[in-house]
C-alpha cells in the first residue's frame, strides 16, 4: 500500500514538472517552441513518458497549463480582493489582479484563451479551475451598482478585462495608459 502511494505521488511529481517545464518554456520561447522531443530533452525522460502523462502529447499538456493558470487567476483575485467591499475597491482590485496575471503569465494568458485545447467555457463539462476562476469575478462584481444577474455582470467585467490583457499582450495598446484605462473601466463600473 505504502509502495502505491508512493508510486501515485511520483507520478504527479513527474506531471506537475512536465507541466511547469512546458510553462517556462512557452514563456521564454512561445508556445510554438514547445514540443513534446524539446520537453522531454529538457526535464530527462523519454517522449513515451511524457505521452504516459497526457496521452494527447502537447494539446494535453496545454490544457494542463492553461488549467493551472486558470488556478493561478482565481486565486489570484481571491486574495486580491481581500476584505474590501466597497464597489470602487473590490473592482479596482480584481482588475489588477487579473491584468497583473495576464502581464506576468502573457504565454499562459494567452494558452488559457487560444490554445488548440478541448477546454470548453459555459458547459457542464467546464473544468473545476475555469469555473472557479469565474467564480471569483462573480463574487467580485456582486459589489458593482450596476443592474443585471451576478453572473451576466460578471461575463461583462471579464470580457473588458480580457479585452485589455489581449490588446495589451499583443501591444495594441500604449504600456503608459495602462493605470488610466484601470481607471477609466473602474469608474465606468463603480459610478
Amino acid at each position: 500500500m505504502v509502495n502505491q502511494q508512493r508510486q501515485a505521488q511520483d507520478r504527479t511529481e513527474r506531471a506537475r514538472k512536465i507541466v511547469r517545464t512546458a510553462r517556462r518554456m512557452a514563456e521564454a520561447d512561445g508556445w510554438e517552441a514547445v514540443t513534446v522531443r524539446r520537453l522531454a530533452d529538457a526535464i530527462e525522460y523519454s517522449q513515451p513518458v511524457l505521452y504516459g502523462h497526457f496521452p494527447d502529447g502537447k494539446a494535453g499538456i496545454a490544457a494542463a497549463v492553461a488549467l493551472e493558470g486558470f488556478d493561478e487567476l482565481g486565486e489570484r483575485i481571491r486574495s486580491g480582493r481581500g476584505r474590501a467591499r466597497a464597489p470602487r475597491e473590490v473592482m479596482n482590485r480584481l482588475a489588477t489582479a487579473y491584468l497583473d496575471f495576464a502581464e506576468e503569465w502573457p504565454a499562459t494568458y494567452g494558452l488559457m484563451f487560444d490554445a488548440p485545447t478541448t477546454l470548453a467555457f459555459a458547459v457542464e463539462e467546464t473544468p473545476a479551475p475555469m469555473k472557479q476562476a469565474f467564480e471569483e469575478i462573480v463574487t467580485s462584481v456582486s459589489a458593482l451598482p450596476v443592474e443585471g444577474p451576478a453572473p451576466t455582470v460578471a461575463e461583462v467585467v471579464w470580457s473588458a478585462l480580457h479585452g485589455q490583457a489581449t490588446l495589451a499582450r499583443n501591444q495594441r495598446l500604449l504600456p503608459e495608459q495602462k493605470a488610466a484605462r484601470l481607471r477609466v473601466l473602474v469608474d465606468l463600473l463603480t459610478t
